[in-house]
């Protein structure tokens, strides 16, 4: 089956071709390279195109007789969401809009996509489950919950079948070391710690400091970003099978959730203890700007993954550690 990969050069999306591969798939990716990167698409072709070009998408679907998309094009960044919301809806809404245009054109009727736990804003409890209220408080979870309430109406038209995967923190590196992280503009926390330990920056920053937590720091749930991978193909494999569309926790099952623990300036935070032994890490906690934390989320960012957990065999979990491991032979 020939599946189109939107954004397939980025992190998660090179990884899920990779993994379609694996599951006997024939990946095709469309991406700008605005931020992903040509040497990423290793497992089938890649036409570099915006989405916005609706014509190179229709003939891309039909050329490559494309029978599913699984859809991560976009912007991601939830602080510059905040800064350049126009962006944001542009490239994010109207991309879709083109991509499900371009669809419809070319009879292509099954869509996994990407989206995120932003789109529920401030939690009423935790764990997040899907029945609970989407209420963004960013432009980025804004323009992702746009997009589900277009694939929502499509599906209630008949137009196509959806799966929606929300999900925070996505973490790791392939175990076969041939893909990693590589943002130009780095904001996650394991690059950013083990750049650190690299000598790479003088110290990881670790902002926030009044979070409801016993050292004031965030707790943040992470997904192996294999495991990713690994649901997306679930969801497209759920809709093969004829099951209906709807939206998914796709969060961590047996990957812990790591605090970020602080009590001297030069602890290490958990996700990083591994590297403790030869790679002390300084660390500098500050306090954050309301503005700046209402662009973040919530400081229990817990969420549950409730059909997905059922559908990831327990061997093909990922050990954060042994990924971690692979990532700091890749930077290094």
């Amino acid at each position: 089956m020939n599946v189109l990969v939107t954004g397939g050069a980025g992190y998660i999306g090179s990884h899920t071709a990779k993994a379609l591969v694996s599951s006997h798939y024939r990946p095709i990716v469309i991406d700008d390279l605005s931020t992903g990167h040509a040497h990423n698409v290793k497992w089938g072709p890649l036409v570099r195109a915006s989405l916005s070009d609706i014509a190179v998408v229709r003939r891309v679907l039909k050329e490559h007789k494309i029978e599913a998309v699984v859809h991560f094009a976009g912007s991601a960044l939830v602080a510059d969401s905040v800064a350049r919301p126009l962006s944001y809806f542009q490239n994010n809404v109207g991309g879709t809009l083109s991509l499900l245009e371009a669809m419809l054109d070319a009879g292509v009727k099954d869509i996994v996509f990407s989206s995120t736990c932003a789109t529920y804003g401030l939690p009423l409890s935790v764990p997040i489950t899907e029945d609970q209220p989407r209420n963004p408080i960013n432009p980025y979870g804004d323009s992702k919950l746009v997009i589900e309430r277009m694939l929502e109406w499509m599906g209630l038209a008949r137009q196509l079948r959806w799966v929606a995967l929300r999900y925070f923190n996505a973490a790791g590196a392939d175990l076969d070391g041939e893909l990693g992280e590589e943002h130009q503009h780095e904001t996650h926390l394991i690059p950013l710690a083990i750049g650190a330990a690299l000598k790479q920056r003088e110290r990881l920053q670790i902002f926030g400091t009044d979070y409801p937590t016993p050292d004031g720091t965030a707790i943040r749930d992470y997904i192996h970003v294999t495991d990713l991978a690994s649901a997306h193909i679930c969801a497209l494999q759920y809709l093969h099978r004829g099951g209906e569309s709807r939206a998914i926790q796709a969060c961590r099952h047996r990957l812990p959730r790591f605090p970020l623990k602080n009590t001297t300036n030069e602890k290490l935070c958990a996700p990083t203890a591994k590297l403790s032994s030869t790679c002390p890490i300084l660390f500098e906690v500050t306090s954050a700007h309301l503005s700046l934390r209402l662009a973040d989320e919530s400081a229990h960012a817990n969420t549950i993954h409730s059909a997905v957990r059922r559908h990831l065999p327990d061997d093909e979990l990922a050990d954060l550690a042994s990924a971690l491991a692979r990532f700091i032979r890749i930077e290094h």
